[in-house]
């Protein structure tokens, strides 16, 4: 009789305990599509504005002394970090890297055409 009063009890017990979650809702899925089209609807001022604030936030935790902070702390940094990169790479005009093969071949080329 004792054993199924302690059963319903812990049974009652465990149905309204709550338990937390640890997932956060993230409004931005941290996409470079979302940067993207977050960049597309500012102006030229407001994105060479919103580039120093980057810069600025940058050169911040850069200057940051990170031995005293916790790992959550520094995980929390590298993902701004990462996150701000995107939205700068996302602003920027992209841009035309070349390799250093290609500069040969290019010379290469322009050696055998002269």
């Amino acid at each position: 009789m004792k054993t199924k009063i302690y059963l319903i009890a812990i049974a009652m017990l465990l149905s309204v305990t709550a338990f937390s979650n640890n997932a956060v809702a993230n409004d931005n899925d941290g996409s470079k599509a979302a940067y993207t089209e977050a960049a597309a609807k500012l102006t030229e001022e407001q994105k060479v504005a919103r580039i120093e604030e980057i810069k600025l936030r940058v050169a911040e935790i850069k200057a940051m002394d990170r031995s005293n902070m916790t790992k959550s702390e520094r995980k929390e940094l590298k993902q701004e970090l990462k996150n701000l990169n995107k939205e700068a790479q996302a602003m920027g005009s992209g841009g035309v890297y070349l390799s250093v093969g290609a500069i040969i071949i290019i010379i290469l080329v322009l050696i055998l055409i002269l």
